[in-house]
């Protein structure tokens, strides 16, 4: 009795983003066997990193970059850029996020993410800090009447101790939104635009 697995069929599947954790339980067969054939047929197997990002984006990536730029994506693309440089958190690897008071801002950057990165909206997480005596209720409708989005994106409000009554008070009425857009591909590739543009800038 064969019970040899088909090389095809192995190379069909890996190459579809099933794990072989999946693939074992599609071919109703142990993961060792799934393993020892591709080794076998000396099939290339995914990094770690590879595994996890798949395991994380089943459907393939959440964006699609635009390459063909009118004159106006290529404002809204350089807008994007300079926010980022500007505002944006470049601690975290694996993740695009700006965090600001001012919903101009912040619908700019959507914008960029939606238009030039083609980010899926539904990718995307925002989170609110307000002062301990502000309303968090109105930072929540606020910000979802600002960016147009359900009020319920927002989850879970922080709320922090006032900074005294100056300027960045009253600038800061209903707290600051974050947004943030979770690829650490997308991320790379903007890191890589700005890198970029940094070698062909007269010095």
């Amino acid at each position: 009795m064969d019970n040899s697995l088909s090389s095809l069929q192995l190379k069909n599947l890996y190459a579809k983003g099933k794990s072989m954790s999946e693939i074992s339980k599609q071919l109703s067969c142990s993961v060792h066997k799934v393993a020892y054939w591709m080794s076998k047929y000396n099939i290339t197997r995914r990094s770690r990193s590879e595994a996890i990002y798949r395991m994380y984006n089943p459907h393939g990536d959440p964006f699609k970059i635009k390459t063909k730029l009118t004159k106006q994506d290529m404002l809204l693309f350089g807008l994007g850029l300079g926010i980022y440089l500007g505002e944006g958190n470049k601690v975290v690897q694996y993740a695009l996020r700006i965090a600001n008071s001012d919903p101009f801002i912040l619908k700019l950057f959507m914008r960029f993410l939606s238009d030039i990165c083609r980010f899926r909206k539904d990718r995307m997480s925002y989170s609110i800090v307000c002062f301990h005596d502000t309303d968090p209720r109105q930072s929540r409708i606020f910000w979802s009447k600002q960016l147009k989005i359900s009020p319920e994106k927002f989850g879970k409000i922080t709320q922090i101790p006032t900074q005294g009554k100056g300027t960045y008070r009253r600038k800061s009425e209903y707290g600051v939104c974050t947004i943030q857009a979770n690829n650490i591909k997308v991320t790379a590739w903007l890191r890589e635009q700005i890198r970029l543009l940094e070698t062909t800038l007269p010095r």
